[in-house]
Parts: structure tokens; sequence; C-alpha cells
């Protein structure tokens, strides 16, 4: 696969996208990266902001196998890996699989499952398989996680330890609409849009699954610049010097952001990661890494303004 087939692809996949999604082009795309990438992503924004219908959109797209779980306080282990049961007639246990066994999970408000749950889900997450009674279950390819959280609402919850969030390659954020898009919301509904029915909507599928170990390789031909790599570990090391901030970025937050960069080059048709793209990659994969110092907080300011500090204090390169 040639990048302007990538570039084509992804042009399909936004115009398609557009028929039932408004005003939602950014979060689609950091989404549609992380999925090329092979990462996961973590999706916050208060309740009614399209975060399901984006997750259904997007596995409609690419016809990957989509499985929504809603977790609560009392969600077990067993009840997202799924459980051995013994049958009688053959004398032999066998797996009854659970909801981790799709393509594109939903996690719907993740911070509600006690931490057993949430490090039973991440570990299928890091390991891309299962472990269940000492057998080995690998998860179909492609595999992607988009967990939920409400920004707002924090009575029984179970935040994500640091450790944890370490493992979503993104956290995006989905806000209110504005006015215009609002607007247009409105008018498509009065027209008899139901978010429930994508395909009387119209919505086309635009590739197969199978196709993404193509894609994939598409993605690892795009040129990196030693430079580039040098600006990546630069951004990382001031961040973690920053005197705003107590945790700065992994050595993973980097690996994200160089393969988050590869891949949005790749699907604007270009042949190398400019420092452009880095740029736009960096505020995403850092959001939930950065740990603000109280005093910073006291000052008004959020992750996201830090974030444009550090990237504000390293050269980019020429």
């Amino acid at each position: 696969m040639l990048l302007t087939d990538l570039k084509d692809i992804y042009a399909h996949m936004r115009q398609e996208a557009g028929k039932v999604l408004v005003g939602l082009e950014d979060p689609l795309e950091q989404l549609t990266v992380a999925l090329f990438s092979g990462g996961h992503v973590l999706l916050e924004g208060v309740p009614g902001t399209a975060k399901t219908l984006m997750a259904k959109t997007l596995s409609h797209l690419v016809q990957a196998r989509f499985t929504r779980i809603q977790f609560t306080p009392d969600l077990m282990p067993s009840d997202i890996l799924g459980t051995n049961v013994f049958d009688l007639a053959s004398s032999k246990f066998y797996l009854k699989k659970g909801p981790l066994f799709t393509q594109l999970l939903l996690a719907d408000e993740i911070n509600r499952a006690p931490a057993k749950t949430q490090s039973a889900l991440l570990e299928a997450m890091e390991e891309r398989q299962i472990n269940l009674d000492g057998e080995r279950y690998p998860l179909e390819r492609p595999f992607m996680v988009i967990a939920t959280q409400n920004p707002i609402e924090f009575e029984g919850t179970y935040p994500l330890p640091e450790a944890q969030l370490d493992r979503f390659m993104f956290k995006v954020i989905v806000s209110y609409s504005s006015l215009e898009v609002e607007v247009e919301i409105l008018r498509r509904v009065h027209q008899g849009f139901d978010a429930h029915d994508l395909a009387a909507a119209g919505l086309q599928a635009v590739l197969p699954a199978e196709v993404f170990p193509e894609i994939q390789k598409t993605i690892a031909s795009v040129i990196v610049e030693p430079g580039i790599l040098t600006y990546i570990a630069r951004l990382a090391a001031a961040s973690r010097q920053s005197p705003d901030i107590v945790l700065g970025a992994s050595p993973r937050a980097s690996n994200h952001i160089l393969l988050g960069a590869k891949t949005l080059a790749a699907l604007q048709g270009h042949e190398y990661v400019t420092p452009d793209d880095i740029k736009k990659i960096v505020p995403p994969v850092y959001r939930h890494r950065l740990l603000l110092k109280p005093e910073a907080e006291i000052e008004g300011l959020d992750v996201d303004a830090v974030i444009q500090r550090v990237l504000g204090i390293v050269d980019v390169p020429r």
C-alpha cells in the first residue's frame, strides 16, 4: 500500500464519518491515529457529547467487531475476561469468552470499576492476550480499547493510577459543541437521524480490518530524521525538569509520540515526520501523564497550559 492510498482511505473515512458526526473532526482524527498505531485511548467528556457514537462510527468504518462494557463498582474480572465452564457431555472445561474478546472495546466509565477489574483490562491492553487458569488466549488484531470517564462526577469512582494511565496512548478531550455545531445536530435529529441506526444514516464501511497489517507496514516506512528523535527526547526531558510538574513524561510516552507522529504523517500522505506533526501529537500523549505541582494549580494552570510551556522552551529542529 502506498502513502497516497492511505491518504485517500483516510479522506474517505472522514467523508463517511461526516454523515454521522458533527464538529468532532479532531477527536476522531486522534482516535484514528491511535487505532492505526496500535494504541488505546482514554476519552474524557461529560455525558451526551457523542463519545459512544464516535467509537461506534470508527468501528463501522473499519469493519471491526464492537463491544461496549458499562463499568460498575461490582464488576468482576471474570465479567470481562470470561470463565472456564465444565461441559458434562465431554467431561472437559471450555472457555466461555467474555466481552473483552473483540476488536474495538468501549470501556464506559472505566473509573467506576474496582482496581482488580481495571488491572485485568489493562493487562489485556498491554499484552494483547488474556491469561486465564494458566492458558494463554491471544486477542484478535486489531485490538483497541476506548475507555471513557466523566470529568465532573467523582463519587463512587476508582481513579486510575499513573502506572495504568501510562498504558493509554492518548487522552482525548471531548468538549461541548459550538452553537453552530449544536444547531446542525438539532437539524439532523429533526430530520430523523437516529444514533442507534448508523446504516439508516448511510454510513458505509471504508476498509476491512484484515488490511491493518498492510497499513502498519506503510506507516513504518515513514522517514524520521535523527533531529526529530532528539526533539522528542528533549521534550520528555523538559517535562521532567519543569518547575510546574511533579511527574514528567515516561519513555513509553516518547514511543507513543513517535508512533503517533508517523501515523499522522502517513494519513496526510507525507513521506517524513515534521516538527508540526510532533507538536500536534504531544498534547494528547502528555495530557494524562503529567502530574502538576499544587503551586501550578494554584496559579490557575492546567495540564494543557503546562504542555504548551514545555513545547515553548524546547528548540524546534530545522
